[in-house]
């Protein structure tokens, strides 16, 4: 059985965060939140990782991470570009990418292993990694059978704005029924409520499990998404804010029993950044997490 491959989101622009946030750092040893992903990753067991970026943060990329990476794990590059389409659905009028379940498609000439995807500025946790490592060591690469890590809402929201998650539904032996994606979470007075298709903001349980875009797929995931983007782009190639979400293509394999995923538990903590306000409470987690000497002072020395 291959290594696992580890694919990371990280081709987003950052309109809330008000910059390139998979490049800021968030230690005084100058450490992103993707960094120590990727270490994580590498104890767990993972042989590559792929970034997905635009061509405009290329050299910002590479310059940040081949030195210190080299020698430790394989690295591949693609892009996600928004005339990256059939050309009888390409629009001149298009300003916005079209999602990360578009951008998890620029990976597929590259991962031919059981591969993970992760978002560039989450911060997941070691025995995240650990726990869905080993989960995809075990699954046929030419079944049907994916994963994800599940997290509790409550501690995945931001104290400063809105945030996106994917709301799931859970059978009594784990695995998943069905999937959501809802664009605006929000705390208000004290509860938690998510706008709904009609602008109403609708309460939502703080207990509910949802997905942080950690999924564990096998290879057949590109080709059930690919035809799946091609019926939203018939459906959507004209409206300027459109996005295909991960989610939206698990829900419709799971709905649709075209194939599994198990939800996955793990103790990790996560935490994110989504607003300039979530950097310092990130910052002084990850100081926490070095001082009990969970991840070391230096990471890649």
């Amino acid at each position: 059985m291959s290594k696992p491959t580890l694919v990371v989101l990280a081709a987003g622009i950052g309109s809330r965060y008000g910059g390139l946030k998979q490049l800021d750092t968030f230690s005084e040893q100058g450490d992103t939140i993707l960094d120590f992903s990727i270490y994580d990753a590498i104890r767990a067991g993972f042989g590559k990782v792929v970034f997905i970026i635009r061509k405009s943060i290329e050299d910002d990329f590479k310059a940040f991470f081949n030195k210190k990476l080299e020698g430790k794990i394989e690295i591949e590059y693609v892009f996600q570009e928004l005339d990256d389409i059939p050309e009888r659905f390409k629009d001149n009028d298009r300003q916005k990418p079209w999602g990360t379940g578009h951008a998890l498609l620029m990976a597929k000439n590259v991962v031919k292993e059981n591969f993970a995807v992760i978002n560039a500025d989450d911060f997941y946790g070691r025995e995240a990694f650990e726990v869905i490592a080993e989960a995809l060591t075990k699954i046929d690469k030419n079944s049907n059978n994916f994963n994800m890590m599940g997290y509790v809402l409550k501690n995945t929201v931001s104290s400063y704005g809105s945030v996106s998650r994917g709301e799931c539904k859970v059978d009594e032996k784990g695995f998943l029924t069905g999937i959501t994606e809802r664009t605006h979470v929000e705390k208000f007075d004290g509860a938690l409520k998510f706008k709904d298709d009609n602008g109403e903001m609708v309460p939502i349980s703080e207990e509910t499990i949802v997905s942080m875009n950690f999924f564990g797929f096998t290879p057949k995931y590109f080709e059930i998404s690919e035809s799946l983007f091609e019926q939203f782009l018939e459906e959507n190639y004209k409206e300027p804010k459109a996005e295909f979400f991960i989610p939206l293509a698990v829900n419709h394999v799971i709905v649709n029993n075209i194939a599994t995923m198990e939800v996955l538990k793990s103790d990790a903590s996560w935490f994110g950044v989504t607003y300039k306000e979530d950097k310092e409470y990130v910052t002084s987690e990850i100081q926490k997490l070095k001082d009990k000497g969970i991840y070391p002072k230096n990471l890649w020395v």
